[in-house]
């Protein structure tokens, strides 16, 4: 047994209790770049998986030997045609279609040394070509404690990889790999227009350690699910909301990162996560296709997705107590403090203790409503006008946004 650290978003309910008001930015901060994580997963390495104990279906970080040996499985494969009196071989077909540019994703921590410090493990989908090289989508939590990458393709062939950029809010991430031989590439499907009943199929290659590359087989119970999830992994605090294609075809562990396709083998979506309370079943989570065609390009242009920053760290005002004290008026009842003030913010006028309650004509109730306004309808320079509180006053400020740095 190996121990192995599944560093992804909780769905886990949060059960955290409202706390009492403490000025001068005392709490967590609704600052996801800070937030520390702490999930643990055991993965079996000997021939058969464990199953998933927290959210999150990648093994991560943690010692864990390899093994090369190889199962083939035919190259060449035949276009997959529906037919309602044989789904069986409908299914087989576009599992054999999707099946070679389905691969293991390596990611190893190495110190000063060259010594191993870690290693994470989880499956990619080759989508494009680059010249003589492959390109990888997987997920940002397989490869973001690593410092080296290795994809294993179908046949057992350990490929070095680099990684291309990864997004820590969407879960995207891409690699780029030596394309010798490489022959296959997935399709990408249509997520717009699928439909609740609609079959599914989630394939992975976990592990990478010679065993057929995972096949499992299910309905579309949801096209476009939101689920809030915590980005800090431990699932008391909700930091973004997901759109993502809710499926009951099992998402073992190992197949985060990899595709989620359709009936045709076209792939409408690349595997996230599942929920693994106790007693629940059937509730996987991918990523939907066309959600994922955007990030990817910015991902490959920019080496990262470009947001616009504010320059304030929040929390929501109805998680608190005792708020008397910031003098709002009795009928304010939602927003966000401010804890922490910087760049554009900060120029503008916004202090500590401010308390938002609109950007532009659009109400900000929480940290997340705040968030998705910024980085779904505005872009790096635009201006937006912040309304909120001060010592039971009503006052704006307009602040430029700027680009958001990694931290």
């Amino acid at each position: 047994m190996s121990l192995f650290d599944d560093d992804f978003y909780s769905t886990k309910r949060s059960r955290q209790r409202p706390q009492s008001w403490r000025p001068k930015g005392s709490g967590r901060f609704a600052n996801f770049t800070e937030r520390r994580r702490n999930v643990a997963l055991i993965a079996g390495v000997g021939g058969a998986l464990a199953m998933l104990l927290l959210v999150g279906v990648v093994g991560g970080f943690g010692k864990s030997g390899t093994s090369t040996d190889a199962l083939a499985i035919p190259a060449s494969v035949a276009k997959p045609e529906a037919h309602p009196m044989n789904i069986n071989d409908s299914v087989v077909a576009a599992t054999e279609k999707i099946k070679p540019s389905v691969v293991s994703v390596i990611s190893s921590k190495k110190d000063e040394k060259g010594q191993e410090t870690g290693l994470g493990i989880g499956s990619g989908v080759i989508f494009a070509r680059n010249g003589d090289k492959v390109r990888i989508v997987t997920n940002s939590h397989v490869v973001e404690n690593g410092n080296q990458f290795e994809m294993v393709n179908y046949q057992g062939e350990h490929r070095k990889a680099t990684l291309i950029g990864r997004d820590r809010i969407t879960d995207l991430a891409v690699l780029e790999a030596d394309g010798k031989d490489i022959k296959i590439l997935a399709e990408f499907g249509d997520s717009d227009t699928l439909r609740a009943g609609e079959m599914a199929i989630a394939v992975g290659n976990p592990l990478g350690l010679g065993f057929s590359p995972t096949v499992t087989q299910g309905i579309i119970s949801s096209p476009k699910r939101t689920i809030p999830v915590s980005l800090s992994r431990e699932g008391t605090d909700y930091d973004w909301e997901m759109d993502v294609i809710q499926t009951d075809a099992a998402i073992n562990q190992g197949n985060s990162g990899g595709p989620l396709v359709n009936i045709d083998g076209k792939v409408i979506g690349i595997n996230s996560m599942k929920i693994s309370d106790t007693g629940v079943e059937g509730l996987g989570f991918a990523i939907p296709i066309n959600s994922v065609k955007p990030i990817i390009e910015n991902l490959i242009t920019d080496h990262k997705v470009k947001r616009p920053l504010m320059g304030v760290s929040t929390q929501e005002l109805q998680a608190f107590k005792g708020t008397d004290v910031l003098k709002l008026p009795a009928d304010v009842k939602t927003g966000v403090i401010v804890f922490e003030v910087s760049g554009p913010a900060k120029e503008a006028g916004i202090k500590a203790q401010d308390v938002i309650v609109q950007l532009d004509d659009r109400k900000i109730d929480s940290t997340i409503s705040l968030r998705k306004y910024l980085y779904n309808e505005k872009r790096i320079g635009d201006k937006v006008n912040v309304v909120y509180y001060r010592g039971g006053k009503k006052l704006s400020a307009v602040i430029t946004l700027v680009e958001a740095t990694d931290k």
